[in-house]
């Protein structure tokens, strides 16, 4: 089973982001960062933020059911907030998308918020809020079950040091976990953590008896070119002892986004 974690940035380098999912050959895809306005016809809209100002594909959740056609689609907003198309105000949903093979049966799943609520009527004040997606899969190939667990952590306007909500989000996602995951079947955690190596998300997920392997296997960068500031850590995934790990990367190349995939083959 190939496992890939990825923070989508939008989709704003679209045709190499595109290009990478569609040969990547992913059992399992789990994505950060995932727009889809509903109502619109332009395939390019514009974020505005103060002085952030960021090109988003419209419809990336849809493009990307189109170059998975075998793949099942879950997208999970956590808030609908304006882009803008030109002048024009645009309502446009922001959140994880999970895509999952048709050959791996999904058996259960959970999704729910690790930090605030759903914002119907603009993205939130910061930091704003951030959702998780568990899901449940029988492996037939290995003929036993897996969890697999994703998020995209809050961002705090301060940094990525430890905070009582970072704190509260790992306790959260450890709860959210719980609805899905059997204690000794494998477990595998990943996501655009927005920490920082040492952080108290560690500590928790520890509890679970999962091991970094972004960290534990010497990467020391989970950032592409296209991030120009200094602390190069953000993406993570984490392996209970079940899972038999035959391969795993941090993705220099293609660069399809700010951040790298996270690529994991397991037995």
């Amino acid at each position: 089973m190939r496992i890939i974690s990825l923070n989508a940035w939008g989709g704003k380098l679209h045709r190499p982001l595109m290009d990478y999912l569609r040969a990547a050959e992913a059992d399992v895809l789990c994505l950060q960062e995932v727009t889809r306005s509903v109502t619109v016809k332009s395939d390019w809209l514009e974020y505005r933020d103060g002085s952030h100002i960021l090109p988003q594909r419209a419809n990336l959740f849809e493009e990307i059911k189109a170059v998975l056609p075998e793949h099942d689609a879950f997208f999970a907003p956590t808030a609908r907030g304006e882009l803008f198309d030109d002048e024009n105000r645009v309502p446009s949903e922001f959140g994880i998308a999970t895509f999952v093979r048709r050959s791996v049966a999904v058996i259960g799943h959970a999704v729910d918020f690790v930090h605030g609520d759903f914002s119907a009527d603009s993205y939130g004040e910061h930091p704003r809020a951030r959702n998780a997606h568990a899901i449940r899969l029988f492996d037939y190939g290995a003929h036993q079950a897996i969890t697999i667990a994703h998020l995209h952590g809050l961002r705090d306007m301060a940094g990525k040091g430890d905070t009582p909500a970072r704190r509260g989000q790992a306790d959260a996602l450890v709860s959210l976990i719980g609805q899905t995951w059997r204690k000794g079947e494998r477990l595998v955690v990943c996501g655009d953590f927005n920490v920082l190596p040492g952080s108290v998300m560690f500590d928790v997920l520890g509890g679970l008896g999962l091991t970094d392997l972004v960290t534990s296997r010497g990467f020391t960068d989970t950032r592409t070119s296209h991030y120009t500031k200094d602390e190069r850590f953000a993406d993570y995934m984490l392996v209970t002892p079940e899972v038999g790990v035959l391969s795993f990367d941090v993705v220099g190349e293609p660069e399809v986004s700010d951040h790298r995939p996270l690529l994991l083959d397991i037995e």
